[in-house]
Formats: C-alpha cells, structure tokens, sequence
C-alpha cells in the first residue's frame, strides 16, 4: 500500500490510521499462505471475493457459521500471548459448520481494539491464518476496528464469520439415526474456547501465578495450558464423510455435553455415555477440584477432554475409527444410541 492517508486530528482522538496500514503490510505473508482455488486473497478492497466450483455437486447449499473467542482473550491479555486465539476463532466457525457436512471455504475476521499496535494485530492475524490453513478455508477479508475510550488500550475483542458448502443430499440431519447405533469421541485438545467466565473465576486469574509450572498438569503452565487453541476437527470429519455414513455430529461447545449433544438426536432417541469411557483431561479435574464444582455441572459447561462426537451405524464403527485414526484423531467408543425421551443420559 501507498496511501498518503494521514490524520492528525484523528490521531490527536486516539485513532491512528497509519497503524492500521502497517498491520496491513505484516500480516500479509500470513494471509497468504491461506490462499485455496477460488480465493482471492488479496486484501485492501472492499469486499473479500471468492469463486465457487460447482464441479460434481448436484444441489449446492452455502452454510455460514460465526463465533468469537469470548473471555478466552483474557488469558491472552494476562500472558501477552497473542498468536493463538485467532485459531480458536476459526475453530469454533467451521467445527460448527462441519456438524452438517460442509466444506470451508472462506473466512472473515473482525478486529476491535483500544489502541491498534501493529505487531500485535499481526500476531493475532496469524493465529487466524494458522486456523484457516489447518481447516482448508481462505482469509478473504477482515475489519481491523480501532475504538479508543470503548477498549482499554492493551485489550480487543475478536470475532470470525465462515461459508462453507454441501451437497444437499449430503447434508446430515439425524434422520437415518436409530437405536444401537455408535457414538464416536473426537479428543479435544484442552477447555477450548468455552467456559472461561467460570475458568477465570476458579483459578482468579488475574491474580494467578499464570507462568509457574503446575504439578497437575504434567508440569505446564497454567498459562499455557489454558491458552491451548481449539482443535479444529474439519479434515478428519472430511475424510471420513468421503468414506461412509455419518448419522449425526456434534460440536461440544458452551453447554458441555447436556446442551451439544442432544443437538444432534432426534425426538424419541437417546445419546447414552457412559461416563468410564470418557478420557477426561487433567485441567478439568483441575477446575473441579479447585472450583469444588459437581461433576453434572462440570459436564453441563465444559467439553471435559471430547471436543467432537459423531455418531455412526453400529456396523460401521470399526471403519470410522480406522478412518479416524488413519487421519490425526484418537477416536473412541463413548456410548451408543438408544431409545428414550431424554436425548442424553451419561451413566
């Protein structure tokens, strides 16, 4: 960019927009490395393109999906760790939207901060390039916000917006689910990015040591452990989805397993867990020991180390889990389908 764009009466409000041209120029080796067929991503316009392939889809249906990063940031804040978050920001889009079989295509971000500090801005860029590249969608735009007297200076708020596509024949909605079938676990890959108001309370994080080791957690850092970025799960389900039936998917987000899962079961079914086989994360027995929080409520608010569940006929389990496995996932067995009114029982 070249623009001789300069305000100083702006700047004399706290806006400084020459900040935001610099910000421009770092992050684009990142956003770049996000680049898939039909994305353009060159940034600086005013609306973020996309040519679609239609090529051996029948019915196309566009699916959209957004999220934020929520009072996650704030651990961000407290580290001044800010390469991360963006990844969740992506995940907790496109894991949504793979819950009905889409593909990503191309995602939006959106920025908002009391003072834009052009490195910083940057670092978070990356985290959502890094999410885009591991989901296979392309950066195609984005909104860098600078609100002084709305934000504090050394804090922001982010947000994302993703598309994908599915053939409409393939979308999965729980219709051929029925009693015996399988449920799968996905592993998640720490608290992800839901349940922080409650993380934030338990550990009094702004009064925590957020850099000594702990023992509970194998010797990592509270810090580091809480700012583990969502695992975004597109790939994996993507290839299984290729290869056989899929009955239902679940993206276990805020709510825990009570709220999520229940999402993909129809009226009269039944997901029935059973608790032994869940490999609970050591955090979580962290905060409920810290917190002394019910083991119910631990599981109505936290995704407890299952971060996906995926539910298949009882005959194809052992292939989904090969197929799984063949692609990056500890998958596992954690219930099956029965019949019952309460769509979940974790026994």
């Amino acid at each position: 960019m070249d623009f001789k764009s300069k305000s100083d009466a702006y700047a004399s409000a706290g806006v400084d927009i020459t900040a935001g041209y610099k910000a421009v120029e770092l992050m684009k080796k990142h956003i770049a490395r996000t680049a898939v067929p039909g994305a353009n991503v060159s940034i600086g316009g005013f609306g973020g393109l996309f040519s679609l392939d239609l090529a051996g889809v029948r019915e196309p249906v566009l699916v959209s999906g957004t999220d934020g990063v929520g009072t996650k940031l704030k651990i961000a804040f407290l580290t001044d760790r800010h390469d991360t978050v963006g990844i969740d920001c992506v995940a907790m889009c496109v894991n949504d939207i793979i819950c009905c079989g889409a593909k990503p295509l191309f995602f939006l971000d959106y920025i908002a901060c009391g003072k834009n500090v052009p490195e910083k801005i940057a670092d978070i860029v990356k985290g959502v390039c890094d999410g885009c590249v591991q989901s296979g969608a392309a950066l195609i735009g984005g909104e860098t916000a600078e609100m002084p007297g709305f934000y504090p200076e050394d804090e922001y708020d982010l947000a994302g917006y993703c598309t994908g596509i599915v053939d409409k024949s393939k979308i999965i909605d729980n219709s051929t689910m029925r009693e015996g079938d399988v449920i799968i676990a996905l592993p998640s890959s720490g608290v992800h990015s839901n349940g922080f108001s409650l993380v934030r309370k338990v550990f009094d994080v702004e009064n925590a040591d957020l850099k000594a080791p702990v023992r509970e957690l194998g010797g990592k850092t509270l810090g580091e452990t809480l700012l583990t970025p969502t695992k975004i799960y597109v790939k994996p389900v993507l290839a299984l989805l290729s290869e056989i039936p899929v009955k239902g998917i679940s993206h276990i987000t805020g709510g825990g397993f009570y709220e999520n899962i229940p999402r993909s079961i129809p009226d009269g079914l039944c997901a029935e867990i059973d608790r032994s086989l869940v490999r609970v994360l050591p955090i979580f027995d962290l905060i409920m020991k810290t917190g002394n929080i019910s083991e119910r409520d631990m599981f109505n608010t936290f995704n407890m180390g299952v971060g996906m569940s995926i539910t298949v006929s009882a005959t194809g389990a052992e292939r989904a889990l090969a197929i799984l496995k063949a692609n990056g996932e500890e998958a596992y067995v954690i219930g099956k389908i029965v019949k019952n009114t309460d769509k979940i029982k974790i026994i």
